[in-house]
């Protein structure tokens, strides 16, 4: 996320509940992925698990930048 967007998520998230909780999201999608990226050694189903959680982190973040888009345009 750019200097821009995160100023647009400061500046929206507290009035946007969807924009907050898609935030929520994607914290708790970067802490379970740097848990898991710590680890010295993975199990298979701890890779496949990763691979999940990256894809899931980028989709929120997809999401919360349309939003930010949208905001942006209308300032």
């Amino acid at each position: 996320m750019d200097q821009r967007e995160r100023e647009l998520l400061e500046k929206y998230a507290p009035q946007d509940e969807e924009l907050r909780a898609l935030q929520g999201e994607h914290t708790l999608y970067d802490k379970q992925l740097e848990k898991l990226e710590s680890k010295p050694y993975r199990t298979p189903a701890e890779d496949v698990q990763v691979k999940q959680l990256k894809k899931q982190k980028l989709e929120v973040k997809t999401k919360m930048v349309a939003i930010l888009e949208k905001y942006a345009r209308e300032a």
